[in-house]
């Protein structure tokens, strides 16, 4: 990572886990674990119940996420939440694109797009999930999968817009298979993301975006997968549900770089 040019990003992922009613003690450990200290910014996107628990914690080293959002900006769509809707009660990151929604959801990119436009007009910042499956990785399509979901979500997006997004690279392969990419292949695919965004929008913007690495980061490769200088964070998935384990990857991000 480069903490010059942009700030390091750990944002757990609660997916579908945990209850209401376990956010304040899980806070009140992970307040015990993480210090004050500067060089990375935390967060928790969780399901959209908890986040007034969250908030009513009052854990202040902790950024708010959310999961998903809709693409409309209200109207007669039962079960939707809008960006409004998240602005309003505090929210300031939102997950957008991730593989399990385009895959037992149906979302295309051109949803993910909508969706990146309705969370930067409500001044919150979208974390634009990209990544291959096992079988576009076999077939040495990475690079131009990841590449065309990469500009196909900012479609649209200004210079100045792009400096309020981030970027999840998440190998569909290692999401919760406890399979990790390597560090050398993490950052060859982060770094070709950013070549992709100097390409479109120029150098200056293109190295202020921070890119996070997805895919069963743990505390135990971490280290290794932050020191990369394209990977500028993580999105956590199964170890965020630990204070503990999230606590040393946060640790981690705020050593390195």
């Amino acid at each position: 990572m480069n903490k010059k040019y942009r700030k390091a990003i750990i944002a757990g992922n609660w997916k579908m886990n945990m209850l209401a009613s376990q956010v304040k003690s899980f806070a009140d450990a992970l307040y015990n674990k993480v210090g004050d200290e500067k060089g990375c910014e935390a967060l928790l996107c969780v399901p959209s119940p908890f986040i007034p628990a969250l908030i009513a914690a009052h854990y202040r080293r902790l950024g708010i996420g959310a999961q998903d959002v809709s693409e409309y900006d209200s109207g007669a769509y039962t079960g939707e939440v809008s960006a409004q809707m998240l602005s309003d009660i505090g929210v300031r990151y939102c997950i957008v694109g991730h593989s399990e929604r385009r895959q037992y959801h149906g979302e295309t990119d051109s949803q993910v797009n909508r969706k990146v436009h309705q969370l930067l007009k409500e001044g919150i910042s979208p974390i634009i999930c990209v990544g291959e499956s096992l079988e576009q990785r076999d077939k040495d399509l990475t690079m131009e999968y990841v590449g065309y979901q990469v500009k196909a979500a900012l479609w649209g997006v200004t210079p100045e817009q792009l400096r309020r997004c981030v970027i999840a690279y998440e190998p569909i392969w290692a999401i919760g298979t406890g399979r990790t990419a390597t560090a050398e292949q993490a950052q060859e695919v982060c770094g070709a993301i950013r070549e992709r965004l100097r390409r479109q929008y120029g150098a200056r913007f293109s190295r202020s975006v921070s890119i996070l690495y997805g895919g069963s980061m743990s505390p135990k490769n971490a280290s290794q997968l932050l020191a990369q200088p394209d990977v500028d964070g993580g999105l956590i998935g199964g170890a965020s549900l630990d204070p503990e384990s999230f606590a040393r990857i946060i640790e981690f991000a705020r050593l390195e770089g």
